[in-house]
């Protein structure tokens, strides 16, 4: 039978108080250290939810540093192209409240950003976003309510840096996907050439 958990107390009861200084880590502005994290990081998450509640949590990408630190407590994160869905950002518009996750790869800790966000089309800093010629059309600035640093363990038990335990094989390629399950229509021939080496040279355009 399924036993569900429906308290706070009941939770608490299950896991325990959390240690001191876990409660402790947290900050409301940048430390030197969090600045170099940023500096370091080319890859972040970013969860957002709507106003009916529904979440989203999209993956970003860019050369490290590309969460442009604006001050002690704000920070920013370009847009590049993509798919146009938009869901994170509609999420945005809705409801500011956002949840971050910057890695960096090799490292088994993360820096986490809790914070409001808006959505700005242009601004002075956008000159210092642009990558490969592509200035974004707009960014993410998060205004900080909460930043620490998260322990390594689920990365430590998922081996994810241990090249060893990869397994990009193990389901079918982009390509073959995307003929499964999102354009039957197009040919794998043609889908296969999408998502070849041509496809990296035009992330940016």
């Amino acid at each position: 039978m399924t036993v569900e958990i429906t308290s706070h107390e009941e939770l608490r009861e299950l896991l325990g108080a959390p240690m001191p200084r876990a409660v402790t880590k947290e900050r409301r502005a940048l430390h030197e250290r969090d600045r170099q994290w940023l500096a370091a990081s080319p890859f972040c998450l970013v969860a957002t939810a709507g106003a009916d509640g529904a979440c989203d949590v999209s993956p970003k990408g860019d050369p490290p540093g590309f969460a442009l630190v604006l001050d002690d407590t704000t920070i920013a994160i370009p847009e590049r192209p993509g798919n146009r869905r938009a869901d994170g950002y509609h999420n945005i518009v809705d409801n500011p409240h956002v949840g971050l996750i910057f890695l960096i790869p090799g490292r088994t800790d993360t820096l986490r950003i809790n914070g409001q966000a808006r959505l700005v089309r242009d601004a002075p800093f956008f000159a210092d976003m642009v990558v490969r010629g592509h200035r974004p059309v707009l960014a993410i600035v998060v205004e900080i309510e909460q930043i620490f640093f998260h322990c390594g363990k689920a990365f430590l038990r998922s081996e994810l840096w241990r090249p060893e335990t990869w397994q990009p094989d193990a389901l079918p390629s982009r390509a073959r996907l995307a003929k499964e399950l999102e354009v039957p229509t197009e040919s794998l021939a043609d889908l296969e050439v999408y998502y070849g080496p041509a496809y990296e040279r035009k992330i940016y355009g």
